[in-house]
């Protein structure tokens, strides 16, 4: 006799006779004959009674149809066979929708998902076919209950949950030293320690190419000037022996003579070793240079997965004070504002300026000219970023000013904003590790039900106010337990991924991961990374609870403060229940900021300042619609980079041509400084023809000068990367750009 049923999710519940009896008279409708109660009762009982204890749900369904087949009602039979086919049918319907969107190359949010994918080309359409396919796995068979009807409620969203069942990582911080000295492995061929600063610079984008493949998320490079800087002074003696081969002279005294710098300057005048010696710095900064261009090239070329997606790359740089550490960056600099291709705007790696006080900063620090170069380069091409390594969260108590491998205590993030420095299971760095994975809560959604079950007038009294917030932190209090346990869930998962999976990402980067046999789980290793839990609108649940987001009103401020700390307090206590290195992240949402919105404001309408846009402001940002001056989004937005340890970032909009105005970027990063700030950059204008790719900042473009095409595109940031053409944008982040403002006071000259 039946007992329980296997539901198509992998439910197991117990059995119910009324389904079966409810669906033969549904067929039975169907027909000329009409129900016969009889038969309903007869075939039910003899399917109940003959099933074994469990079974699922199309075995039960195949019984139903053989007894109808051998009763007198052949019609019944055909209806119900033709029933359980409509169903079928229907229950892949969505998925019929949305690969016949792919086939068909339609532009929508489905497709234009991912900027920087394109869901167009037959490896793209793959990707997208893959990832559509391996959602609803997810949700029927790997999440819990819990999970799986947060998801279904809109409360919860899981990043890249299409790769959840490869047992993926987010994101890892490479140790390029390891990689550049040792060689590595990498399909069917190894490759071999660098010796100068070609290869160095090649491998450094094979390692990021290579383990883009094993992961979701973005590849670093955490110490770029500090990894590369051996190979400058290897080129410099290799020009030097050439030099000894044609001249019959030598000149090993000055292989390793320190040197000031690396810049190039005419040999008149110049006799003798003096002669030499600056002949071999011109041609090493030479070779340096197109380096660096080959490496900007080939990050922004060489595709590493399906859809012309290339490496999602950032490096981090600007604390090496040697004078080969230096020429790095001077190089990556200048490489940077020439542009690639026809003068084109990199779009990756993203690159990101470690500014710090006494290395970078201050007119009289050693770095400081480079510093005022990054800021000219930014200035022109959005990048580099900037991260402060003097905000109180970023500091480490090892660090020391003299220690040669200082970089190892120094913060690195991904360029999208992705933070990974404290940790309770080794040291604190960021290197060699990264996000596991992350999921973000809908905490508008939260305050909307808060808005609907308790009522209250225009105004919102006092009384009203204090009963929706205290409604919200219980809401809070439960999504945040849910969603603990579900990336707890998936670290479970995670772990049981032998290391052969991940054979760059364990052999060479990945912390601890070197003394891993192929055979052996990752679970000794992986607690290294980072678990995120994330928020999207903060702004927005603001307006819901009170009426006034954070960035127009002190008390918003204050609650919205309050809404991120008890946040960060109880995943601080998810971190000591379940032994992981939980964070709270500021999401940098791309999809999901128009997708959020569509549900909510289909169930609980138009409501001004909630959902009455067709996207939710990114985490703990003000509303890029609201006027204001840069000072005042950054005192808003400061204080939240010290709760969102998972990653944080802070823009300014500027308008117009910054390219000859640097002094703004500096700016932008004395406020930073000031306010105790993490991470940021500025957006400006750029615009781009996309036939010839000529540049320029000119207002309202709409003719080439060049080509005179009417092909033009605006160059902007879409999370924290540039894109390369705003015709990939999803329509919630289309609607953002749109909206967004400049950050200057009316009658001001002055950003702040």
């Amino acid at each position: 006799m039946i007992q329980t049923v296997v539901k198509r999710d992998g439910r197991i519940v117990g059995f119910n006779e009324q389904k079966i009896m409810a669906a033969i008279r549904k067929a039975m409708m169907q027909t000329e004959k009409g129900e016969d109660e009889r038969l309903v009762n007869q075939i039910t009982d003899h399917v109940a009674q003959r099933g074994k204890a469990q079974m699922n749900v199309e075995e039960i369904q195949d019984a139903v149809e053989m007894e109808l087949m051998k009763s007198s009602r052949k019609d019944v039979a055909q209806k119900y066979i033709a029933y359980r086919n409509q169903r079928s049918i229907a229950r892949k319907a969505k998925t019929r929708d949305i690969f016949l969107d792919i086939v068909n190359v339609k532009n929508n949010d489905i497709t234009r998902e991912n900027a920087n994918m394109n869901a167009d080309t037959p490896a793209g359409m793959m990707m997208k076919f893959a990832s559509e396919s391996t959602k609803p796995f997810v949700d029927d068979y790997l999440l819990s209950d819990d999970a799986r009807e947060a998801v279904k409620n809109n409360l919860l969203h899981i990043h890249d949950k299409d790769y959840y069942p490869t047992k993926s990582f987010t994101c890892v911080q490479h140790p390029l030293d390891h990689i550049l000295t040792c060689g590595f492995i990498a399909g069917h061929g190894a490759s071999r320690p660098a010796k100068r600063i070609e290869t160095a610079s090649v491998l450094a984008c094979i390692s990021m190419e290579c383990a883009q493949n094993e992961m979701h998320g973005g590849q670093a490079i955490p110490a770029f000037d500090f990894y590369l800087a051996p190979f400058v002074r290897m080129t410099y003696k290799e020009e030097l022996k050439y030099l000894e081969d044609l001249n019959g002279e030598d000149y090993s005294a000055l292989y390793d003579e320190p040197l000031i710098d690396y810049l190039k300057q005419p040999l008149d005048g110049l006799k003798g070793v003096d002669r030499v010696r600056q002949h071999a710095i011109n041609k090493t900064v030479g070779r340096v240079h197109q380096a660096m261009e080959a490496f900007i090239h080939n990050m922004n070329t060489i595709h590493s997965r399906g859809g012309n997606q290339v490496v999602f790359s950032s490096i981090n740089y600007g604390t090496d004070t040697s004078a080969e550490g230096r020429c790095v960056m001077r190089e990556i600099l200048l490489s940077t504002y020439e542009g690639v291709g026809d003068g084109e705007t990199a779009i990756f790696p993203i690159q990101i300026w470690k500014k710090k006080r006494g290395v970078n900063y201050l007119p009289e620090d050693r770095n400081f000219d480079l510093y005022q170069l990054a800021c000219k380069v930014t200035a022109r091409r959005f990048f580099p970023n900037f991260l402060n390594l003097d905000a109180t969260f970023n500091q480490c108590d090892e660090w020391r000013p003299d220690d040669p491998l200082r970089y190892e205590h120094e913060v690195a993030t991904m360029g999208c904003r992705t933070r990974v420095f404290e940790n309770r299971f080794g040291p604190k760095t960021s290197i060699g590790r990264g996000n596991l994975s992350f999921s973000t809560i809908n905490i508008v959604r939260l305050a909307l039900e808060c808005r609907k079950e308790v009522m209250g007038d225009d105004t919102v009294s006092d009384e009203t106010k204090q009963q929706r917030i205290d409604l919200f932190f219980a809401k809070l209090d439960h999504m945040l337990e849910v969603t603990a346990k579900q990336l707890d869930d998936r670290f479970e998962f995670q772990k049981k991924a032998l290391a052969k999976q991940f054979p760059l990402l364990m052999k060479s980067l990945w912390i601890g991961g070197d003394r891993l046999r192929p055979d052996d789980t990752v679970q000794s290793v992986i607690n290294q990374g980072t678990l995120g839990i994330g928020f999207i609108g903060l702004a927005e649940c603001l307006v819901a609870l009170i009426g006034h987001h954070h960035g127009e009103s002190q008390e918003a401020q204050q609650l919205g403060l309050r809404i991120i700390t008890y946040m960060r307090d109880r995943i601080n206590d998810f971190s000591e229940r379940y032994h992981h290195n939980y964070s709270v992240l500021a999401t940098p949402a791309e999809g999901l900021a128009g997708r959020f919105t569509k549900r909510d404001r289909k169930d609980f309408g138009n409501i001004k300042g909630v959902t009455d846009r067709d996207y939710y402001t990114n985490s703990n940002h003000v509303p890029v619609y609201y006027k204001c001056s840069a000072r005042h989004k950054a005192e808003v937005e400061a204080p939240y980079h010290d709760l969102t340890r998972g990653g944080h970032i802070f823009y300014v909009e500027i308008d117009g041509d910054a390219t000859h105005n640097p002094q703004v970027i500096m700016s932008v990063v004395d406020m930073m400084d000031r306010l105790n700030m993490g991470y940021g950059s500025v957006n400006h204008n750029r615009n781009r023809c996309m036939d010839c790719g000529y540049e320029n900042a000119a207002p309202n473009l709409k003719e080439c000068p060049r080509c005179h095409s009417h092909n033009i595109d605006r160059l902007q940031r879409i999370t924290g990367y540039l894109v390369g053409t705003t015709d990939r944008w999803n329509s919630g982040k289309l609607a953002e750009l749109n909206d967004r403002v400049t950050h200057i006071d009316d009658g001001e000259q002055s950003l702040f």
